[in-house]
């Protein structure tokens, strides 16, 4: 009997993963990229690293501990720079090293080595579950949602803040609202990109796609195709030269970017 890899659960998680990522980096990697949040963004995947630090040394499962770290972080983030009179880059950087210092240190008074630590630094995409699609497949329903519903709003505060103030469109809510998205869409992405390399993945088909168009709804569909050829396209590579996805997806899109810029030039 011949036997196909999409028999296997691991191929069929990893596809599916492919795809998801694509979508969340479509949405969310736009808005990172047009509001400049690209430094929020990184502070946010290397603060969740003590919430994979924790997961370990609690027995629990790493992913919802870098969720829990990026949401609490982003919206720690958000506090210190709007009421508590703290400069958003300094902000960033305290929670950034915050949260690498605490992962470093639980994970050392952990029982025995945890196995999978470097899947989450370089991304492990054969180690996605069935939960994390799952939480992934929500999660980029509702920031696509979101956006098409909010359209204006998100527009507005993206560009033009004082008038979405005026118009009363709410945008610290809505940035608020935004933040915490970011957050949940990067760490449920950590498996598959890895922590160091997640946010490649979010900004390199932005700043493709902001080539040749210019417009905030052509610049998210066609930063989710580049994102999805070069996710797909690096997944395959991975899968014939048994190398890390993650840093392939991350090389083939950073060549991309290249290539691009240089035939515009």
């Amino acid at each position: 009997m011949e036997i196909s890899l999409l028999d296997y659960a691991f191929a069929r998680n990893a596809i599916a993963a492919i795809f998801l990522i694509a979508a969340l980096s479509a949405v969310v990697g736009t808005y990172i990229v047009v509001r400049r949040l690209v430094f929020s963004a990184g502070g946010i995947t290397h603060a969740s690293f003590g919430g994979i630090g924790l997961a370990y040394w609690a027995g629990i499962d790493p992913t919802f501990g870098a969720l829990s770290f990026a949401v609490a972080t982003s919206l720690a983030i958000n506090y210190a720079t709007n009421r508590g009179g703290i400069r958003p880059d300094s902000a960033i950087a305290m929670l950034w090293s915050l949260g690498m210092a605490i992962g470093v240190i639980f994970l050392s008074v952990s029982p025995g080595y945890a196995p999978n630590l470097m899947g989450f630094m370089f991304g492990d995409i054969l180690a996605v579950s069935h939960v994390d699609i799952v939480l992934s497949a929500i999660t980029a329903a509702v920031c696509i949602v979101l956006t098409i519903v909010f359209y204006r709003p998100i527009l507005y505060t993206a560009f033009d803040p004082t008038y979405a103030q005026i118009a009363n469109w709410h945008p610290a809510l809505v940035t608020t609202i935004a933040s915490v998205l970011i957050a949940i869409a990067i760490s449920l992405s950590i498996k598959t990109v890895g922590i160091i390399l997640v946010l490649s993945v979010f900004t390199i088909p932005q700043s493709i796609a902001l080539v040749f168009v210019h417009s905030l709804p052509k610049v998210m569909i066609l930063s989710g195709v580049v994102a999805l050829i070069g996710s797909a396209a690096g997944l395959c590579l991975s899968f014939a030269f048994d190398l890390p996805s993650g840093a392939v997806i991350t090389a083939l899109l950073s060549l991309a970017l290249l290539i691009v810029k240089l035939f515009k030039r």
